[in-house]
């Protein structure tokens, strides 16, 4: 009879990490466009803490995922999945990365980054970012629903629960 692994397995804390980011991510995005429509400082200061938090969770997601890479890589059928959605992933961290350093700058007040152009740099890289993360998170899906990435499959009968 084989033995149910256990639950804290390295390869378990990126699906546990990774959620994270991408609620916090996607709101801030949200918010800083609600400030466009708005100009509400309550929403523009919201956006950015949101987007510190997510770029902070981002870069932990990403070194998770570096953890669980080594060990996913060498159960699934297709591993070029895993190597778009590692690229993709990197790619929207750097993104996300970059926003939260346009929209710091925009913090300084100084008249060269509060201006418009900056505003809109900003939007474009929360929305490339938000089209990012959500792509990495379907390649993401499809590691999980479709070649079972860092999951326990059960034997037929299930004898091991019993």
């Amino acid at each position: 009879m084989e033995e149910i692994p256990d639950f804290w397995r390295t390869e378990v804390f990126h699906p546990l990490s990774v959620h994270f980011p991408i609620a916090l991510l996607v709101v801030a995005f949200l918010f800083k466009v609600i400030a466009l429509r708005y100009s509400r400082d309550l929403w523009e200061r919201g956006g950015t803490v949101l987007l510190i938090a997510g770029v902070i969770t981002v870069w932990i997601a990403i070194f998770t995922g570096d953890l669980a890479d080594g060990i996913v890589s060498r159960k699934i059928c297709d591993p070029t999945v895993l190597k778009d959605h590692e690229n993709m992933a990197w790619t929207t961290a750097w993104l996300f990365t970059a926003g939260l350093g346009v929209d710091l700058l925009r913090q300084l007040k100084y008249p060269i980054f509060n201006n418009i152009l900056f505003r809109i740099i900003l939007i474009l890289l929360l929305a490339t970012g938000t089209g990012t993360l959500t792509y990495t998170g379907h390649l993401g899906a499809t590691l999980v629903y479709q070649q079972a990435a860092g999951v326990y499959v059960p034997s037929g009968n299930c004898a091991e629960f019993e």
